[in-house]
């Protein structure tokens, strides 16, 4: 198991949390997703460790950034 954390721009909302979620959840792999709405910190666990790359493009489809 592998956990990773990424820090998410622009959200504002549980609604903005459900769609990071959603989107992050979609990726191969991937076991659980915690977003801290007001951190904007995104915890990832997955089966083996993930393209940052994945990650990036699913919290663009939902609309926000990853934060470098």
């Amino acid at each position: 198991m592998s956990t990773a954390t990424y820090t998410v721009s622009g959200m504002t909302c549980g609604h903005c949390v459900s769609s990071v979620t959603e989107e992050v959840e979609q990726i191969a792999g991937v076991t659980g997703v915690d977003v801290d709405l007001p951190t904007g910190r995104v915890t990832v666990t997955s089966d083996a460790p993930l393209d940052d790359a994945l990650v990036k493009d699913a919290v663009e489809e939902a609309g926000y950034q990853l934060k470098a």
